[in-house]
């Protein structure tokens, strides 16, 4: 992905040409998985609907590829189905797309050494005993400076501050203890599973449904403006495009809506607005590295052969870039890093390249394999700065303490006229995901249909 800086420029009473005037019933703002959902659904309900993308492609944070940067195949963006997470299995069962079952089994590199299974951590019993008893909401830093300051929860904490960064791609003085609580108490590790040709599969689905029922997928379409009035939207783009509709869903990363530059309601939605910046949106850096050989099978504890093929070896370390992923697929090269949180944040200027070193750099203290050899035997690699892309601007929704009251707000329309969607409106065990992205679409959709 490339540094730019965002080509959301506001520029007051410019001109307009009219014959490039297109109306519709509703206008979708944003091809990713939740303005798609909500198309498609939109269309089968006999609506003409026109979607407005700024990229050249759709699919927002999916972006599968194949045979491109030296990668054979590779998720740029979304890749796992986290849980028996209904709405996604729903759909890919309804689209005939199939997907695979995988586990994870974790490995920690400490000392030199990785080591197979979680490491064990001082406190954790006290930790969960304590969250348990929290009655009011309160930050995750707060709530550790309020009882695991102690230098005997240095390990405690800094694991806790790794996961967070990682998992959720949050920041601990913002993100809601509640949240993280609720998170912990409905994990499934056991049930995950792969799509078998990619996210990418799924949003050809949902496009097609749209062409083929008579809506519109325009791509660069970059929305600048959106003017409305109960029963009206007029949306204007960079390219002087307009579109009339009587209503509009507004789909767009949380990370887009938060730009103080980015597109600009009249009248403004001043209480809306507010409410965009209660719930949080994360950092995150996705590396995609081909080689020539998996080296990483060559570690004892790595190639436990008691492990299964259709698992997935995450190893988490200390280091700059610090997790690390392999395929399910026996004998596939290649390996996915993954960087999260304000590290992330505080990389997010920085060059493919100059990511690309820190990435070998970090595989070569974690694997003790010469830079010079994991450089030679690289065959191809892709550095994604979701976090830098103009259009996504971070990674996935976190929830700070005014969060669900935040979603209360956001999720209801505005005058039956403007309406809001995306995976950040989800209120549920799956916030983050594929599956909250495609259950907010879908509930916008049931809402302007019924």
């Amino acid at each position: 992905m490339r540094n730019c800086t965002p080509a959301w420029h506001i520029i007051s009473n410019f001109p307009v040409s009219t014959e490039n005037m297109k109306q519709a019933d509703i206008i979708v703002i944003g091809a990713g998985a939740a303005g798609l959902m909500a198309a498609s659904r939109l269309t089968r309900a006999g609506k003409k609907v026109i979607v407005l993308e700024a990229r050249e492609r759709t699919g927002g944070r999916i972006h599968t590829i194949q045979h491109e940067h030296g990668l054979s195949f590779a998720e740029l963006g979304a890749e796992f189905i986290h849980g028996e997470l209904p709405v996604t299995l729903d759909l890919l069962r309804e689209a005939g797309i199939s997907y695979n079952d995988t586990r994870f089994e974790m490995f920690h590199h400490h000392n030199g050494q990785i080591q197979q299974g979680d490491e064990p951590i001082t406190g954790w019993d006290e930790l969960m005993e304590k969250m348990n008893q929290l009655e009011q909401d309160l930050p995750l830093e707060a709530f550790l400076d309020q009882h695991f300051s102690g230098p005997e929860y240095t390990a405690m904490r800094k694991e806790i501050t790794a996961f967070v960064n990682g998992y959720d791609t949050a920041s601990l003085s913002e993100v809601s203890t509640f949240a993280i609580r609720s998170e912990w108490e409905h994990e499934d590790d056991e049930a995950q599973h792969r799509v078998s040709a990619g996210y990418r599969a799924m949003i050809q689905y949902l496009q097609d449904i749209c062409t083929k029922g008579g809506s519109e997928i325009l791509l660069q379409q970059v929305v600048q403006r959106i003017e409305w009035t109960n029963g009206s939207v007029t949306v204007y783009t960079q390219s002087n495009s307009v579109y009339q509709a009587v209503k509009v869903v507004v789909a767009l990363p949380l990370g887009v809506l938060q730009q103080a530059n980015g597109v600009t309601f009249e009248p403004a939605l001043q209480q809306h607005t507010a409410a965009l910046h209660d719930i949080g949106f994360g950092a995150i850096i996705k590396i995609l590295l081909e080689f020539t050989t998996p080296f990483w099978m060559n570690d004892a504890a790595f190639g436990n052969p008691a492990l299964s093929a259709s698992t997935t070896r995450l190893v988490v370390s200390g280091e700059t870039v610090p997790t690390y992923w392999t395929q399910t697929e026996p004998g596939s090269t290649l390996l996915t890093g993954w960087l999260g949180g304000p590290p992330a944040w505080e990389m997010r200027e920085w060059s493919a390249d100059e990511i690309l070193h820190a990435t070998l750099t970090s595989l070569h203290r974690i694997y003790q394999v010469p830079l010079k050899t994991l450089q030679s035997q690289l065959s191809g690699w892709q550095v994604v700065n979701w976090t830098a892309d103009p259009y996504t601007r971070g990674s996935y929704a976190y929830d700070k303490v005014p969060s669900s009251a935040a979603r209360k707000i956001l999720s209801q329309p505005i005058q039956d006229t403007v309406y809001f969607a995306g995976e950040y409106l989800y209120e549920g065990p799956a916030m983050g995901t594929v599956e909250a992205a495609l259950t907010s679409g879908k509930s916008v959709a049931s809402i302007i249909t019924t």
